[in-house]
């Protein structure tokens, strides 16, 4: 039994203060509840009852609520002119269309936000509470040109909140998503000079291109960057970089890996990404799981010359990885020749084939463009092109059913480059 069901606290009771502080949400349940003494007052069929618990400072008492918040979440309030799920569309499962802005998601799942839907009041209590990092969408540091790009007359002003942050001395990430014509240029080195005016507060940006789909009707004229143009980018955002690391000895800003692939351009090597601050934004993805590919093999290389089981497998993966995953294929057949692993690139047809990441590949494609094809005994997909913790992808289709129309197992090959070398050589090792 938990702690809190040991002096009494049932099911359906609702917490409403703990040592005297009211409680709204998670952010104030966690952090009213690290004292070794709490006193919680909690109503029970509209009566308010009070129980005290003793525990150690970081312990839980056993609560769960209805909702991991506590309560709703804020929706976004921005009308931003490359929003992506503006450009999804019809007919996608409910979820797909909800635009989250909740600055508690950025603290408990690693989500960006925009502060628009923060108050003076919310960043007070961040402030007193200490949490950080804050991820920020920052997207320009000019006032007027924020406004425009998001169409909201607080999305100027709250940019006061980056140095309220960095003043109280919490981490911050940030992100800029680039449009062309729009917030480059001229425009992206100012933002890049504000922004490292608050390192070391500020830990890292990423600097990362816009998503397009065909679904743009009626939707503000965005155009996709050139290879010139990507290649422009990346030399700015490294330029600025390499002037901070020769000052502070970090990095602070980097392109996303979609930049190089767009400049046709090598992907730096690790030692370019430190610690990989930005992986989560696609900041040195490609680097990280080609390099851990290459490990795995190495921890299994004397295990494979032992053994010569053959195996078939076919892996899908979206047009920006499919040349790594290529190359990738090529070392896996020089230490395990009986293992035959086919790699199939998969066009996007559902978003538009500018959407090149594997991450937004849907069954619906993968299913169209493999009927035809010679697919082994297992089929890997990208773990990230299925919804979190679910087997369903984008289009509603699930694993299962994919695994149905093309007659052959279909399984997520892992999130990282050990996992898919696991699984494509499956009982092998």
């Amino acid at each position: 039994r938990s702690r809190a069901a040991k002096v009494g606290v049932l099911s359906g009771d609702a917490l409403v203060s703990i040592n005297g502080n009211e409680i709204n949400d998670v952010l104030d349940y966690r952090f009213y509840l690290t004292e070794c003494s709490v006193e919680l007052s909690l109503l029970r069929g509209g009566e308010e009852y009070r129980v005290s618990i003793k525990k150690g400072e970081y312990d839980d008492i056993g609560l769960d609520f209805e909702t991991p918040l506590m309560d709703k979440k804020q929706t976004c309030k921005n009308g931003c002119i490359f929003c992506f799920i503006d450009q999804n569309p019809e007919g996608l499962r409910e979820s797909l269309y909800f635009k989250d802005d909740d600055s508690r998601l950025s603290f408990i799942h690693g989500n960006y936000i925009t502060l628009t839907n923060m108050s003076d009041k919310d960043v007070d209590r961040i402030i007193k509470m200490r949490i950080s990092p804050i991820n920020i969408s920052v997207h320009t540091t000019n006032p007027d040109l924020r406004v425009k790009m998001m169409k909201n007359k607080r999305s100027g002003e709250v940019l006061s909140y980056l140095s309220r942050f960095a003043e109280a001395g919490l981490t911050m990430c940030g992100q800029i998503v680039l449009c062309r014509g729009i917030n480059d240029g001229n425009e992206l080195l100012r933002s890049l000079s504000d922004l490292a005016e608050y390192y070391p507060s500020m830990s890292s940006v990423a600097v990362v291109p816009a998503g397009l789909t065909k679904f743009r009707d009626k939707l503000y004229p965005l155009t996709d960057f050139s290879s010139e143009e990507a290649g422009a980018v990346i030399d700015m955002i490294n330029s600025v970089g390499d002037a901070h690391k020769e000052k502070h000895g970090t990095r602070l800003f980097y392109a996303a890996d979609e930049f190089y692939l767009k400049a046709k351009r090598p992907i730096p090597d690790a030692d370019y990404y430190e610690d990989y601050p930005q992986i989560e934004n696609g900041v040195g993805m490609l680097r990280s799981f080609s390099d851990e590919f290459g490990m795995a093999l190495l921890d299994i290389e004397e295990f494979a010359k032992k053994e010569r089981v053959s195996r078939t497998v076919s892996l899908v993966t979206g047009v920006a990885s499919y040349p790594m995953m290529m190359g990738l294929k090529e070392k896996l057949a020089v230490l395990c020749p009986e293992i035959t692993f086919n790699v199939y690139k998969i066009v996007n047809n559902f978003f538009g084939e500018s959407i090149t990441v594997s991450g937004l590949l849907t069954g619906k494609d993968i299913c169209e463009q493999l009927l035809d094809k010679s697919l082994g005994d297992e089929l890997l997909i990208p773990e990230n092109a299925l919804r979190h913790g679910e087997d369903v992808f984008l289009c509603g289709m699930t694993v299962g059913e994919l695994s149905e129309k093309l007659g052959v197992a279909v399984t997520p090959s892992g999130s990282d480059g050990y996992g898919l070398v696991e699984a494509i050589l499956g009982d092998v090792i």
